[in-house]
């Protein structure tokens, strides 16, 4: 989604009343950031939006980035907030050998959370099409994937391979590398 470095286009401050309508839409579209949302965005902070060239629009704070949204889709955690927070989100796992194409910004894969070392909700806990998730990698800490499934995690158990994500917002990638300074 964001694979070249992105110059930051064009900076507004955002009103109070789109801050609520935003804060909300955030409340309810990722019920795990309820606890935080004080601490992500406290109700007198000044919001300000950047505008990206991929038709997409980054919400900061102070220049601190937290969630990035193209057209009317539901606005998407930025990896630094996930890292901050990072049970506020349901989380999968790769396996070792998908992270270098993840970290490229090739498409997820369903092998590579099939196969041993990769990870899935059980049934009880089974995530839809559609949901955003965080990825997590076999044997690191920090989340390196954020996006919305292709798949539920159940279909993706059942076929066991296919497309399951084929873009989101990565470590490495032009939103991560943009300074916002």
């Amino acid at each position: 989604m964001f694979k070249k470095d992105i110059p930051p286009s064009n900076r507004s401050k955002v009103k109070s009343s789109a801050a609520r309508a935003l804060r909300q839409k955030l409340l309810e579209t990722y019920p795990g950031f309820e606890p935080y949302i004080e601490e992500i965005m406290p109700k007198k902070a000044s919001l300000e939006a950047v505008k990206l060239p991929e038709r997409a629009t980054l919400y900061t704070i102070d220049s601190n980035p937290l969630f990035f949204q193209r057209f009317d889709d539901p606005p998407v955690p930025h990896l630094r907030l996930i890292h901050a927070y990072p049970t506020a989100l349901p989380t999968i796992q790769i396996d070792r050998g998908a992270i270098r194409f993840v970290l490229s910004g090739a498409t997820l894969m369903a092998p590579g959370l099939t196969s041993p070392g990769g990870r899935l909700p059980d049934a009880e806990h089974a995530l839809e099409a559609g949901q955003v998730v965080a990825v997590k990698a076999e044997g690191k800490e920090e989340v390196c994937l954020v996006g919305a499934l292709k798949v539920g995690t159940e279909e993706m158990k059942s076929k066991g391979k296919g497309v399951v994500m084929d873009e989101g917002h990565y470590l490495g990638d032009g939103l991560w590398k943009m300074q916002l300074d």
